[in-house]
């Protein structure tokens, strides 16, 4: 069973909000815990979004998930399958959570990237200081050479 954005509320992505149309939802049979309900329910949830296609992510925003994800996309579109629980209704907010928390990390700008620094002579001489005062404790805890 496949539905378009039955959820009312869309999915937000930090200052994004990507529209419900947006999204796809499918429902399956579960493999996971539920006796006899399971075989007669459709517990299993994946959600569905085209990200190449996505207008409500912007350009920017679209471009970095699309190189960040590239492993996880088929033909653009990221999928998130959820059959933890026993109910649909869990497993429809749990993968609600996943798809958001994935978009958050794909679309997060970079890392400012580190600039190179070196210690100061200080920090080099107290670190020399260290390492003299820690071969003497050693050096003294041996035994006194034979004569």
């Amino acid at each position: 069973m496949t539905t378009r954005g039955t959820a009312t509320e869309g999915l937000t992505v930090g200052p994004v909000t990507v529209s419900a149309d947006a999204l796809t939802w499918r429902f399956s049979r579960s493999s996971g815990p539920g006796g006899q309900h399971v075989n007669t329910s459709d517990t299993r949830v994946s959600l569905s979004l085209d990200v190449a296609a996505c207008t409500s992510l912007g350009r920017t925003r679209r471009q970095r998930a699309l190189e960040r994800l590239h492993g996880r996309l088929v033909d653009g579109v990221l999928t998130v399958t959820v059959q933890t629980h026993r109910s649909q209704a869990r497993n429809r907010v749990e993968a609600r959570e996943r798809m958001a928390a994935l978009l958050e990390e794909a679309t997060a700008p970079p890392a400012r990237e580190r600039r190179a620094t070196r210690p100061s002579r200080a920090s080099r001489q107290r670190r020399l200081d260290a390492k003299k005062r820690r071969s003497a404790v050693k050096r003294s805890r041996s035994r006194p050479p034979m004569d």
